[in-house]
């Protein structure tokens, strides 16, 4: 091992610590890392600083601003309102209901929306005790169902990612956006039957305090750390359930035309490359043009904390493939693994291992960036196409929740008053079939 490669990981191991101890705002350990990275003379300024001028990071600065933009329009109002008349009905059909609603609109807010998961635990919230369905019954599969989109057609981060390493662990691959999707598809219908099976087994009991106290705590049992994280929970609701004043009919149809281009933009990037991109870019303008956002509004939203996390991480990831490390890593545990091992084991194990650092450190986009490459290393080194696990290890990332230590798995416990057995008897088996349902997904739409 070189010097500059020991370097690096240092910086990196660094860099993840920083991140864990969550002691400086969120994407600045990433910037602290890219300029480490330069002092040391690991790489150039430019290489460094690469991820600020990446085709992929224009692309989601870009859809940012456009999903602002659609959270003011009537699809939240009517999200809103639909939810409640579900609940209120009850019974199994409306639990069924709730959770594909609520898939339906986080293919629109995009997966991991901290703003989408929190408008729809919030709403479930305030939802008073049903025998028909307790609210206990569905606020935990509702909750999760937030992090799955039942179209995909809003998937510019995850693909985006996917794109971004790739590129910088040196693989030139296209990859098709219709079938990426389909992948997440797969994963969300896994998931949703999941909820189908477990809908027998979630607990009854009243989640709001009024009713809780009334019946001494409800039955089952409260999570006894749940009332900060639900009294958090209540404030950002305050916020996000409103979101942002109403638009005129015209200013509606901008956003759409706006979304419209902005979506047709990336799925034309497998086909013409960075234009695609700078369409997506130029769907922005149309808001611009409408009224529909201000220039601060646009600057706000395309400088949010995740696109600063994922330009300095994919220098980052630059800086390790220039070094070598990461090849050397690869080809070592290719060697360690034979040339026998099973392509599914093989993305599987890499979904599990960043799935759980993921959780644990709380930090999706930097874990992503960092065990990506080394398992398209890996299956570079192994003769196979890479595609499928960047793919499966990029969602993988989303895809933990098994322990309540992270914001929405943590709002759901906390807001839904579940005990710690009862949460895990749902997201335990939840979290293999997920990683299960996207490992072969992935493997079955972009065969190694």
């Amino acid at each position: 091992m070189t010097l500059p490669m020991i370097f690096a990981l240092a910086i990196t191991v660094l860099m993840i610590v920083l991140i864990m101890i969550d002691r400086l705002p969120f994407g600045v350990p990433p910037l602290i890392a890219c300029l480490l990275m330069v002092v040391f003379n690991v790489v150039p300024i430019n290489v460094a600083f690469s991820g600020f001028a990446n085709a992929t990071i224009v692309m989601l600065a870009s859809f940012m601003a456009v999903i602002a933009a659609l959270q003011k329009t009537d699809l939240v109002t009517g999200f809103k309102q639909m939810i409640s008349r579900l609940a209120t009905k009850g019974g199994f059909k409306a639990y069924v209901l709730i959770i594909v609603f609520v898939m339906v609109g986080c293919s629109i807010f995009g997966t991991g929306s901290t703003a989408y998961y929190v408008l729809v635990i919030g709403l479930l919230s305030t939802l008073a005790y049903n025998k028909k369905l307790p609210p206990s019954k569905v606020l935990m599969p509702a909750g999760f169902a937030a992090n799955h989109p039942m179209l995909p057609f809003n998937v510019a981060l995850q693909y985006g990612i996917v794109v971004a390493v790739l590129e910088a662990t040196g693989v030139d691959e296209r990859v098709d956006l219709v079938r990426f999707s389909l992948v997440n598809l797969i994963l969300s219908l896994g998931f949703l039957v999941w909820c189908l099976i477990a809908y027998r087994m979630l607990p009854d009991h009243p989640i709001t305090n009024d009713e809780s106290d009334a019946d001494g705590g409800a039955a089952g049992g409260g999570a006894s750390s749940g009332g900060g994280i639900a009294d958090a929970a209540a404030s950002a609701t305050a916020t996000a359930t409103a979101i942002a004043p109403a638009l005129t009919r015209r200013k509606q149809m901008a956003t759409y035309i706006s979304f419209a281009l902005a979506v047709g933009g990336m799925i034309a990037y497998s086909y013409i490359g960075d234009a695609g991109y700078a369409i997506t870019g130029l769907s922005v303008v149309i808001l611009l043009l409408a009224r529909v956002l201000n220039f601060s509004e646009i600057r706000d939203a395309i400088s949010q904390p995740i696109i600063i996390m994922s330009a300095g991480v994919i220098g980052i990831a630059e800086a390790l493939g220039a070094t070598g490390l990461t090849q050397l890593v690869g080809e070592s545990v290719a060697g360690f693994l034979g040339g026998n091992v099973s392509p599914f084991l093989l993305v599987f194990a890499f979904c599990i291992l960043t799935s759980v650092l993921a959780t644990l450190t709380g930090s999706t986009i930097g874990t992503v960036y960092v065990f990506a490459p080394l398992a398209i290393a890996t299956c570079v080194g192994l003769g196979l196409d890479p595609t499928a696990a960047a793919i499966a290890i990029v969602i993988s990332g989303w895809n933990g929740h098994f322990l309540p230590i992270d914001g929405l798995p943590a709002m759901v416990m906390g807001v839904g008053k579940y005990s710690l057995v009862q949460f895990w008897k749902f997201t335990i088996p939840m979290y293999f079939i997920r990683l299960l349902a996207l490992s072969a997904g992935a493997i079955v739409l972009f065969p190694m």
